[in-house]
């Protein structure tokens, strides 16, 4: 696939803070591929997303998304993506629908039918306030409302993180469905038995530092190789990282 096939991607991007800095970072997401892009909290899993968005604004390197460079396409390039964070309450005291109607103005191609349908797919309650809403119903919707815009890029930073092992599985399977519709998922976690369910390819960071963005056969085949015995993704990460303990 040529480049312009891809529908993310990261060139040379950094980003200095007085105590943390995030060496240049490459890798691409093509369409229907589901990326676990994975860490440690604090390696710069969150910096890298919120530069790639321009929440922050990168010291170097560029971010593209589907052919286009971002910061000269930024309104254009947002109509397309979704962006969905686990743990945050914006408007907790808003309902839904007032939510809704809200989003929906900002969107040009917001699809009605399409949020009807999410809506009964996830069982939501419009008339709900955000705050009554649980961890995995926040997260439901968030991605209803990206999908009600027909996103062709979802943006998750977490998402699972304050969900019981049911609905984490439950949230997995539909990052699959949707990667099968055909949408890229750049899926930020350290919850390794995620990932290793649901995505295609993983990306690894370590202290602003990217280690390696293989296929998630071959990534793991890497570590397996350097561990000496067959791995899962949680053993490769605690390989990764672990340092002795001095009591």
């Amino acid at each position: 696939m040529n480049n312009m096939g891809y529908v993310l991607e990261i060139n040379n991007l950094t980003k200095k803070y007085p105590a943390f800095e995030l060496k240049p970072v490459n890798f691409h997401i093509e369409a229907g591929e589901v990326m676990g892009f994975i860490g440690r909290n604090g390696a710069g899993k969150t910096t890298t997303l919120k530069s790639i968005l321009n929440l922050v604004h990168p010291d170097a390197g560029s971010v593209r998304i589907l052919g286009m460079d971002y910061l000269d396409n930024e309104d254009k390039i947002k109509q397309q993506i979704g962006y969905a964070v686990g743990g945050i309450n914006y408007y907790k005291r808003e309902k839904l629908k007032d939510i809704v109607a809200i989003t929906r103005i900002f969107y040009e191609n917001w699809d009605n039918e399409t949020y009807r349908h999410y809506l009964d797919a996830f069982k939501l309650d419009e008339n709900k306030k955000i705050m009554e809403l649980s961890e995995g119903m926040k997260v439901k919707f968030y991605l209803t409302l990206a999908l009600s815009h027909h996103a062709k890029l979802l943006i998750l930073d977490e998402p699972t993180s304050g969900l019981d092992p049911v609905s984490r599985d439950e949230m997995n399977e539909i990052f699959r469905k949707l990667a099968e519709k055909g949408v890229a998922i750049l899926f930020s976690t350290h919850i390794t038995s995620d990932l290793e369910k649901c995505a295609d390819t993983i990306t690894y960071i370590k202290n602003g530092e990217l280690l390696l963005s293989e296929r998630k056969e071959d990534f793991i085949s890497h570590y397996t190789k350097e561990i000496g015995q067959k791995s899962t993704l949680e053993d490769i990460m605690v390989h990764i990282e672990r340092e002795e303990v001095n009591l």
